[in-house]
């Protein structure tokens, strides 16, 4: 499968919540948030591994409500996809609402075809303030 394919079916299953699906994708030693900054934001903690994946997922499940989740475009070759991503959503904790156009995805390929690397490009300023209360 063609890493756009891969990412598309990722992409799907998280809008049917089917992260058992997004995990199989996954290598077992995934950097997911790869050289991220330190932030406050909790869903964009450097997690590594399947297990840190899985915990990126509950986070988002238990700190926002998402409101719109629209990819809108995926860029590829044989080891990266990009995707563009435009989402809503309400911080739970805060009732603060955010809304980002063009989010960027950035899914890097092993040679076994399994997402070994994973980093969001947001507005983190606007992020970290609506997490704030």
């Amino acid at each position: 499968m063609h890493t756009i394919d891969t990412v598309q079916a990722i992409y799907a299953a998280f809008g049917r919540g089917d992260v058992d699906f997004i995990l199989s994708q996954l290598s077992d030693d995934i950097e997911w948030e790869y050289d991220a900054p330190d932030s406050d934001v909790p869903w964009l903690q450097p997690r590594r591994g399947k297990d840190g994946a899985q915990r990126f997922f509950q986070e988002l499940g238990n700190t926002m409500d998402i409101q719109s989740f629209q990819v809108t475009r995926i860029l590829g070759d044989a080891q990266l996809a990009v995707g563009l991503v435009d989402i809503a959503f309400v911080v739970k904790r805060t009732g603060k609402r955010v809304q980002e156009r063009d989010e960027v995805h950035l899914w890097h390929f092993d040679a076994n075809g399994k997402v070994s690397r994973f980093r969001h490009r947001i507005d983190t300023l606007t992020q970290s303030r609506a997490c704030s209360p």
